[in-house]
């Protein structure tokens, strides 16, 4: 899942969100304060006092960060005044004497294997490189085979195909081998890499290539009901009976028959064997999802799928998984090595395909394109394929609009 907190809704007023950052007794200068998603920060005062200023309406998380205190965060909503806040720190104490030290063979492996999940395995991906590995906390479940990774810090990811240093708090990551479900969430800070002018004219075009078609892009357009216009078309991945299933009541029948045991007669019965072939026939059919995916090619109307949860937030409640096709741009060859592709009709053109599943009842976003839950939404195909290396700040502003 792709997780991005954060939202700016547009208003003629702006706002602030201000306040102090401290520790159980004293103001804390020098603080750094990042708002989660984009490239807006700034430093504590000698009093340990700060101000972000020009903000719209919106949920905004603020980060803190301070050498010798663990990384914070809050939640703070703007809606039609300016906010004031109070930020307690926790040092950050390493208890010398309870540290035992122990190497773990596999854990390089299991970086690896973070890193592919988390950052991605796109050419972005290629061009991006962890600073500062050492603080990941890596643990592996044999029971439940899912690998968790924690830190208690920032972890700095340099990207250098979109020009981005990336400053992140990751509260969760975790990844299922058996159900090949990856889950994340967390708050990423961009800071602009310095460059020649050569290379930001390609970072702009990175990021210009990055943004269209995201799970970013689509969100603002459905906001906006522009997705028509930003060339998003948006059909249902259904699910139908399989037909090379046989019916539950048949495989039932015919495997409690082939394993019945024949009862003693005193005669030796030659029929009293198990049809092993049979047995495994059914076995198999047992095996085989009872459903399937169908592309369904009825569009869905933004008109009843969208729905207003309040003057911020936006909601939209569906049945069965939302498959979205951004027809301004044909999935890559790199992508069709992956696996992550979606089964499409042979008519259909090989455009970025997408399909998002509900895991509730439904999903709020914002006008910047910012999911309010996280873990509301299950991405399947292109927006599975693009992680952390294609990410854009999320007040980012195509070329076309900034014009």
């Amino acid at each position: 899942m792709l997780i991005i907190v954060g939202t700016n809704v547009d208003a003629q007023n702006t706002f602030s969100i201000s306040g102090l950052v401290r520790d159980q007794k004293d103001g804390l200068p020098g603080a750094s304060i990042y708002l989660s998603g984009y490239k807006i920060a700034t430093v504590a005062d000698n009093d340990g006092r700060f101000k972000l200023t020009n903000l719209k309406p919106g949920s905004y998380d603020i980060l803190v960060q301070l050498v010798g205190y663990l990384p914070y965060s809050k939640s703070v909503i703007i809606s039609d005044k300016s906010v004031q806040v109070e930020l307690v720190l926790k040092e950050n104490v390493a208890q010398l004497d309870e540290v035992v030290i122990r190497a773990d063979p596999n854990r390089q492996k299991y970086i690896n294997q973070f890193k592919e999940f988390f950052i991605g395995k796109t050419p972005n991906a290629l061009q991006c490189k962890i600073l500062n590995p050492q603080v990941l906390n890596v643990d592996y479940d044999v029971t439940k085979s899912t690998i968790t990774v924690s830190t208690t810090e920032f972890l700095v990811v340099e990207n250098k195909a979109l020009g981005y240093r990336l400053k992140y708090m990751l509260d969760h990551f975790e990844y299922n081998s058996r159900t090949h479900i990856i889950y994340y969430s967390g708050h990423p800070f961009f800071e602009e890499l310095k460059a020649s002018a050569a290379k930001k004219k390609k970072y702009i075009a990175a990021r210009e290539i990055a943004y269209y078609g995201s799970s970013q892009h689509f969100f603002r357009s459905l906001y906006a009901n522009k997705t028509q216009e930003e060339g998003f078309i948006i059909n249902k991945m259904i699910k139908i009976p399989n037909p090379n299933r046989y019916p539950q009541y048949v495989i039932n029948t015919n495997l409690e028959k082939i394993k019945a045991v024949p009862e003693k007669t005193g005669i030796r019965q030659s029929k009293g064997k198990i049809d092993t072939a049979l047995l495994a026939f059914w076995t198999k059919q047992q095996e085989m999802p009872k459903t399937i995916d169908k592309f369904s090619r009825a569009e869905v109307l933004t008109d009843t799928l969208v729905h207003y949860f309040n003057q911020n937030l936006k909601y939209i409640s569906y049945t069965d998984a939302l498959l979205i096709q951004y027809t301004k741009e044909k999935e890559s060859m790199a992508y069709s090595k992956t696996g992550f592709w979606i089964f499409r009709p042979l008519d259909v053109p090989e455009n970025e395909i997408s399909v998002a599943n509900l895991t509730g009842e439904g999903v709020r976003f914002y006008e910047n394109g910012g999911i309010y839950d996280s873990r509301s939404l299950l991405f399947e195909g292109y927006w599975a394929y693009e992680k952390v290396a294609d990410m854009v700040p999320m007040d980012y502003i195509p070329l076309a609009k900034s014009k």
